[in-house]
């Protein structure tokens, strides 16, 4: 059986990495998914990708940052779709990895814009909809970083932080309202996101060798892994957890 047939999902920063393995994920069990994205290029080869599949994706391209951004992708979901039954708030940004007094106030606006406000404008735009619709699911994509940081990444794990309270609070907010809310903490995976942060084109051997040494499990993170504890979160598995955050990390944070 499908876990996710019919429900209506919506996934931020969709067009790569973890984002892309959730809307597939979530597809694949029978979920109507909305790939969103700031690149236009890769939401839409993987809302087309997707379709291929026998699944069934929207897309809408969009900037958390933006309010009305935001809002409008939002009802493009609920206009389609009906409803909204999950949101994975999981665009983020990082800065590159550097001393702290060596990052300007740009960068530091820029990532708190994305990671922080972003996730503020998803569901406070969804939410609605979601107590309209009876309840759904809110699930958070935070970092490792807020709970055992990383040096040279300070604002990016700040804005990490910043996202678990959120949740913290938010869940306690609409829990009377069916509407469950969790944070799922990545560790460092091979993805186009950690190049950027890193600043280089590829992870060499040498850098994923310091990574991967301080993760007891021996090796970086999957998408797929990232994917299979949102849909578990999603899920009527999750169903007695809220307020909560799963670090998929290998064991790095013990």
């Amino acid at each position: 059986m499908e876990r996710f047939n019919g429900k209506r999902v919506v996934v931020t920063g969709a067009g790569s990495g973890f984002g892309e393995a959730i809307a597939k994920r979530f597809a694949s069990e029978g979920a109507r998914v909305l790939v969103s994205d700031i690149n236009e290029a890769g939401m839409t080869r993987v809302r087309d990708e997707i379709a291929a599949a026998g699944g069934e994706a929207i897309s809408a391209l969009c900037n958390v940052a933006e309010e009305a951004q935001v809002e409008a992708m939002i009802q493009s979901a609920a206009d389609e779709f009906g409803g909204v039954d999950v949101l994975v708030n999981n665009a983020g940004y990082s800065h590159h990895q550097r001393l702290m007094w060596k990052i300007s106030v740009e960068e530091f606006d820029a990532v708190f814009a994305v990671n922080v406000r972003g996730v503020f404008l998803g569901c406070k735009h969804v939410i609605p909809h979601m107590i309209e619709g009876g309840g759904g699911v809110i699930v958070n994509i935070a970092s490792v970083g807020a709970v055992a940081p990383r040096p040279g990444v300070t604002p990016y794990n700040a804005t990490k932080g910043a996202v678990l309270t959120m949740t913290k609070g938010l869940a306690m907010e609409v829990a009377r309202n069916n509407i469950r809310v969790n944070a799922v903490n990545p560790v460092a995976a091979d993805t186009g996101f950690m190049k950027g942060a890193m600043g280089v084109d590829s992870l060499d051997e040498e850098a994923t060798e310091r990574l991967v040494a301080t993760i007891p499990r021996g090796r970086l993170a999957r998408p797929a892994d990232i994917a299979a504890a949102v849909t578990y979160l999603a899920s009527d598995d999750g169903d007695f957890l809220t307020g909560t955050s799963i670090n998929v990390d290998g064991g790095r944070s013990v």
